[in-house]
């Protein structure tokens, strides 16, 4: 279940799926959907999908619900894979990558589930 604490609204910069990680946009007050763990992370789209133009709300803190990608077990730092989807985040060593935040829960690649949003930046050891 998700419990937002903050929403704002932007410009989506091309087409994002529902329950996706978004990232800044090439423009000021532009999203596009996540992918890579390189992009600059801001939060998540929750129910709605979206197409180039639309205004998007997105949930920058609190928790929001997010498709995995993968297997996650709780409390894994997360970041987005090709799909915006969230994964867990294992950079190699002298590495960094964005992560949006960290799993409430286990689960597996198309569950949709609550995150805590943290973004931030991880560094390999």
């Amino acid at each position: 279940m998700s419990n937002p604490t903050l929403i704002k609204n932007h410009v989506a910069a091309g087409v994002i799926a529902a329950f996706r990680i978004v990232a800044q946009g090439a423009a000021d007050g532009e999203v596009k959907q996540a992918a890579a763990a390189s992009d600059a992370l801001m939060g998540a789209v929750e129910g709605f999908s979206y197409a180039a133009g639309d205004r998007v709300d997105v949930v920058r803190s609190g928790i929001a619900e997010i498709e995995y990608g993968g297997n996650v077990t709780r409390g894994a730092p997360l970041t987005a894979d090709a799909s915006g989807k969230a994964i867990v985040a294992a950079p190699a060593a002298g590495a960094n990558v964005r992560i949006v935040g960290f799993a409430e829960v286990s689960g597996v690649a198309g569950d949709i589930v609550p995150v805590f949003l943290a973004p931030g930046l991880m560094q390999g050891a």
